[in-house]
């Protein structure tokens, strides 16, 4: 018997307020994913991720194939012994960071990317095979296929041509995946900004049979808009019974505009990546915390926040730590930011259960 499910306990129109189960732990949905790229959530130690409410991190299989290299994790059990996290976590595939960061790539058919690190240049394969055997490795609890992740394009061949391939390698990967009780594999939709390639990806994708659906290729340098025309276009088509992730997104009003479109699992770098330069996400919107005016604000940036003591510092002393480029001002913002994330995915959870989602999102999409 599978460990994994999924169910859905609430809906309000297209949001769904649900529960993923996995053999390490619950998580409720619509979930927010902390990104811990190399096997760290840059700034912050595991025990305080898990006091945000934080109930599974996303780990990246091409920066961890590179560093520190996937046998020095096995050796130790995989990701979670090796960074002292009892969360479960999911793995990427990797094609995304062979488009956006390698040197050097080539995509066959058969052998899959071939590329040159951005680290030192050295020559990598990653097949769907490969990718999915270092994933096992790994050890993660949810597994994503491999797909090609193309640059934003207007060109419907090209985006075709793309969508195909990423099918054969779904195929593959499923193949490569067999049967493991412990885990789940994600397909991806792929289709670019085309409505019917994405109708068209995600039919054969549901022929083949996966345990989520992830919307890949997005994120890429789209609009808010064309994004929401993409899961528009396919909202009616995605499986009730199976969990819905829209990869590398967003900003807190990408993912209200998302979740009102029937999404229940993201991630994005956006919350670590700002704390670490001094953008913090609050209620009432975003605050550059190294702007002036905040010398003379002695108020801290959430006064209700009761956690983490994340109340105790003032914008006029985050402001002195960045300015001086202290280490702390990242790790405080950072946290600040991924509590922020998942209050919001609380407050989410709890609209759509009380079938007041749409007044929340309303007041909400603009000032986030």
């Amino acid at each position: 018997m599978k460990n994994f499910a999924f169910n859905v306990l609430y809906s309000d129109k297209y949001a769904r307020c649900g529960l993923i189960k996995t053999h390490r732990g619950n998580i409720q949905t619509p979930a927010f994913m902390p990104v811990g790229t190399q096997a760290t959530v840059k700034a912050c130690k595991i025990e305080d991720i898990k006091k945000t409410n934080s109930q599974i991190i996303l780990s990246n299989t091409y920066h961890l194939m590179i560093r520190p290299g996937v046998e020095r994790i096995k050796r130790v059990g995989g990701l979670h012994e090796f960074m002292n996290c009892d969360l479960p976590i999911l793995t990427d595939s990797g094609g995304f960071q062979v488009m956006s960061l390698s040197k050097l790539n080539k995509i066959d058919r058969e052998k899959g990317a071939i590329f040159n690190s951005h680290v030192d240049g050295k020559k990598f394969y990653l097949s769907p095979e490969e990718s999915i055997r270092i994933q096992l490795d790994l050890n993660s609890d949810i597994v994503m296929i491999m797909d090609e992740c193309p640059k934003k394009t207007n060109d419907y061949e090209l985006i075709k041509k793309s969508m195909n391939l990423s099918l054969y390698w779904a195929e593959r990967s499923k193949k490569a995946f067999g049967i493991n009780p412990h885990k789940a594999l994600f397909g991806i939709v792929q289709g670019g900004l085309f409505n019917d390639l994405r109708s068209q990806s995600l039919k054969k994708l549901l022929k083949i049979n996966f345990d989520g659906y992830a919307i890949g290729g997005l994120a890429v340098g789209e609009t808010q808009e064309e994004m929401f025309s993409v899961l528009d276009g396919i909202k009616d088509e995605l499986p009730e019974n199976k969990p819905h992730y829209l990869m590398g997104v967003g900003t807190p009003n990408d993912i209200l505009g998302a979740v009102k479109r029937g999404i229940d699992m993201f991630d994005c770098v956006l919350p670590t990546r700002s704390g670490r330069t001094g953008l913090a996400f609050t209620w009432e919107g975003r605050v550059n915390i190294k702007n002036n005016r905040y010398q003379n604000d002695d108020n801290p940036l959430d006064k209700n926040c009761k956690n983490l003591n994340l109340n105790k510092y003032s914008k006029n002393y985050l402001n002195h730590l960045f300015n001086t480029n202290e280490i702390l001002g990242s790790m405080i913002l950072t946290l600040h930011n991924i509590n922020f994330y998942q209050e919001l995915m609380s407050a989410i959870r709890e609209n759509i259960k009380n079938g007041t989602f749409d007044e929340f999102h309303n007041e909400y999409i603009d000032k986030l």
